[in-house]
């Protein structure tokens, strides 16, 4: 959220996250507020390198151009000084001169020449090759330009490139020489020696200009190379452009407001999957350790001080080798032991109700979306008043027309939800079955404990919270308005209830805090809403296969706004690109003129051959990449970086296992009668590229194993104090057996049996080791052969 927003009266606001200069998620308009709440959140991955992480907040225009408020923006080096937690940061004014992004690659020497007369001079040789990822210019590639000057106390030189018309990422290839030192002459000196107090005040300035032919020139960055660094040497780096250095100086930075945001940035080098055999085999075998208290997985889950932080992962790898089922059960059987009451099972934090939370977010999405977006859709595009709380009641408002209004929408979500039972993933289905019998088993002489055991995390922690926040799991775009929210959050409460009563056979309706829901739910007292949801309880915990229904209806996997390339029509104008609205489907990837409108082209996922990133220089444009199938090429054009990225990996998942995919392809299109890539003029001819790897052909579940163990393995890095404190406690009490000591660091931790989690945790500490050595030699290798200068080293980053 922000607040005291300038000007001083009520605008429509949003909000716009920014990699550098390109947009790549935007928020609702919140109409008529100083301090709008947007309450939105947003998970991507980081399909490249990057700068800044930038928010800005615009002022929403109907009739002219929206108007940039004021922006935050966070160096990438700092977030991490941000990270998991909520921050107020003053937002800053806008101005060209600090809205940068790309990097330019350059060639630098210095050469010695004699002169005629035999006197030496010293020549500095500036080569700029290229340039990277400059920003778009009003929506649209960019002319640029360079200027290269040589700036000391008394001199500035400059020279300039040449134009390049249209382009991101200009080749300019053009060499300029400079004079660096007075001429010298060798009868005057032994040796020929460079100036030092001339060459000390010498930098090599490059700035990047947008040619703005009839306007103003736009400021796309420089950098600055002192020439002291380079001596007598030569080399060539990549260097990311920079803000001007007089950049918002002048500029009044209090008096524009505030915004409030909780970044949470993670950034992993991950080596090559062999080097986590040994950590991943450890972890995959937790669920057979006896007790389960001395596996690795469950260490790792004491160790963070944060079991969030250890629980994400390891679900994510253990659901990656099919080893999560056993796992959960063995977690939530020691769950059970600490568990003295039957209506209180399964309804704390521990790590088994952590660990089946986060299998039903990334298991159950797909499930989600079929049973309650319809319902949900309805309620926030037609919303109809359902306040029954006679505090909040507006005037003029009928409590009783609320409540048939709320009994309307709470009949039919509930409806929705105990007739999903066949949509239910396999996956879940075996994790409820364990924890049915493994309550049934603590609690033998309670009849309802096999059904509050699955119903605490069907109805309570999926459903329900799905309803009361559908942008969170997907099911709508943006945050509801405060009055859809107050609605959604009324179904809720009525969902869990009406869950529960399922498992207590009788309502307790005195338990209820609020005495309008107690009114409310004595409508609901019939037998049918029990048996409803005991039928449902038992169809989604046994362990019969869903099958059928994955095959009888296709997966919904993404769907989304783009440009695609009119197919052999015109070749000319911006009218050869068209926005369509795109579906992607376990059977078939389609475009229509508009949402929900029949479908005007279809491919057949079986029919795709191989979806590839397509070269900018094409169509002189950003974030392109092609699905070959039988027919000509399909050309795509995303909004943004990672919608680019998250479409070609989409796609290369579900398309995996076709048997006639491509094992070449053409980087470039086909364009006036040869390809632009080889230069080839068939165009059926073999492809000049190979094809990028294949990635994981789960169309559900999107998991990188290594990236996960990676993660495991930094977090058992943070806490090696912690793993090595703990194991000098299992060493204590195994040859002490006597009382224990005063409440130590370890005294909150689980140790069942010693001398098993002393053997694990030596284990663990021993793999850490190892891998530190394995990180170490690659930093060492990766500093030798890095140059002032020299772009960093690609890596996986997400940001939430």
């Amino acid at each position: 959220d922000a607040k005291h927003l300038v000007p001083n009266k009520m605008r429509d606001f949003f909000c716009t996250i920014n990699l550098d200069q390109e947009e790549v998620f935007r928020t609702q308009v919140v109409e008529k507020s100083l301090s709008p709440y947007f309450g939105e959140e947003f998970y991507f991955e980081i399909p490249r390198t990057f700068q800044w992480l930038s928010f800005y907040i615009y002022d929403k225009s109907v009739l002219q151009k929206d108007l940039r408020i004021g922006k935050v923006s966070i160096k990438k080096e700092d977030l991490c000084n941000y990270t998991g937690k909520e921050n107020w940061f003053m937002l800053q004014p806008v101005d060209s001169n600090s809205e940068v992004q790309g990097k330019v690659h350059l060639e630098l020497k210095l050469n010695e020449l004699i002169t005629d007369n035999g006197s030496v001079c010293q020549q500095l040789v500036v080569h700029i090759k290229e340039c990277h990822g400059l920003p778009l210019i009003n929506g649209q590639n960019c002319d640029p330009y360079a200027t290269v000057s040589l700036v000391g106390p008394c001199r500035n030189d400059q020279k300039k490139t040449k134009v390049k018309k249209k382009t991101s990422n200009p080749q300019f290839n053009e060499t300029f020489y400079f004079e660096v030192t007075r001429s010298s002459s060798y009868t005057k000196k032994s040796q020929f020696q460079v100036e030092e107090e001339d060459i000390e005040k010498l930098e090599v300035r490059v700035d990047l200009w947008n040619n703005g032919n009839l306007v103003q020139d736009v400021f796309l960055g420089e950098i600055k190379v002192p020439v002291k660094v380079l001596r007598n040497d030569s080399f060539q780096a990549w260097y990311l452009l920079q803000p001007r250095e007089n950049g918002n100086k002048s500029s009044k930075t209090d008096d524009l407001g505030s915004l409030r945001l909780n970044i949470c940035y993670t950034e992993d080098c991950v080596l090559p999957s062999e080097y986590y055999t040994s950590l991943r085999n450890l972890l995959l075998k937790s669920s057979d350790v006896q007790p389960i208290s001395a596996s690795a997985a469950y260490i790792l889950s004491e160790v963070c001080r944060d079991k969030y932080d250890a629980v994400l992962p390891l679900v994510r790898l253990l659901l990656h080798h099919h080893k999560l089922v056993p796992f959960v059960a063995a977690v939530a059987e020691l769950d059970l032991k600490d568990t003295q009451e039957a209506n209180t099972i399964f309804r704390g934090n521990s790590l088994a109700t952590r660990c089946v939370d986060e299998m039903m977010k990334i298991v159950g999405k797909h499930y989600l979306k079929v049973t309650l977006k319809p319902v949900i859709d309805e309620i926030c595009e037609s919303p109809k008043p359902c306040e029954i709380d006679p505090i909040k009641l507006r005037e003029g408002d009928n409590v009783e027309i609320n409540m048939e209004n709320l009994r309307y929408y709470v009949d039919k979500v509930f409806r929705e939800i105990v007739r999903s039972s066949i949509s239910c993933p396999t996956l879940m289905c075996d994790v409820f079955y364990s924890l049915r019998h493994l309550a049934a088993k603590r609690f033998p002489n309670d009849p309802h404990v096999q059904y509050s055991a699955v119903s605490s995390f069907v109805f309570l922690r999926f459903f329900a919270v799905a309803v009361v926040s559908p942008h969170t799991f997907h099911l709508r775009p943006h945050h509801p308005d405060a009055q859809t929210s107050r609605t959604l959050t009324l179904i809720s409460k009525a969902i869990q209830t009406l869950g529960s009563w399922g498992s207590l056979t009788k309502s307790k309706l005195s338990s209820f805090k609020e005495t309008f829901m107690c009114e409310f739910f004595k409508t609901f007292q019939e037998e049918k809403f029990t048996e409803s949801v005991k039928k449902f309880l038992d169809d989604v915990s046994s362990t019969e296969s869903k099958e059928p229904s994955g095959l009888s209806e296709p997966v919904h996997l993404k769907e989304g706004e783009m440009y695609k390339r009119a197919q052999g029509r015109t070749r000319i104008g911006k009218k050869n690109f068209k926005k369509r609205w795109f579906c992607l489907t376990s059977r078939e990837f389609t475009y229509h003129k508009q949402q929900d409108k029949e479908p005007i082209f279809t491919i057949p996922i079986k029919n795709i051959l191989a979806v590839e990133k397509l070269d900018e220089s094409s169509f002189n444009k950003k974030n392109m990449f092609q699905v070959l199938h039988g027919e000509k090429p399909l050309y795509i054009q995303a909004n943004n970086c990672v919608e680019a990225s998250e479409w070609i990996e989409a796609l290369c998942r579900v398309t995996r296992c076709n048997p006639k995919r491509l094992s070449f392809y053409h980087p470039s299109a086909f364009l006036n009668g040869n390809w632009l890539c080889c230069k080839a003029t068939i165009e059926n001819t073999v492809g000049c590229a190979r094809c990028t790897a294949d990635v994981p052909a789960d169309t559900q579940i999107e998991i990188d194993g290594d990236r996960e163990a990676e993660r495991i393995y930094s977090l058992f890095t943070i806490n090696m104090s912690k793993l090595q404190k703990l194991e000098e406690a299992c060493g204590s009490i195994a040859v002490y057996q006597g009382p224990r000591k005063e409440p130590d660091d370890y005294s909150n931790f689980t140790i069942e049996d010693s001398v098993a989690t002393f053997h694990t945790l030596k284990q663990i500490i021993d793999i850490v080791e190892k891998l530190n050595e394995s990180h170490e030699k690659y930093r060492k290798k990766r500093s030798s052969s890095a140059k002032y200068g020299s772009e960093e080293n690609p890596i996986v980053g997400k940001v939430s």
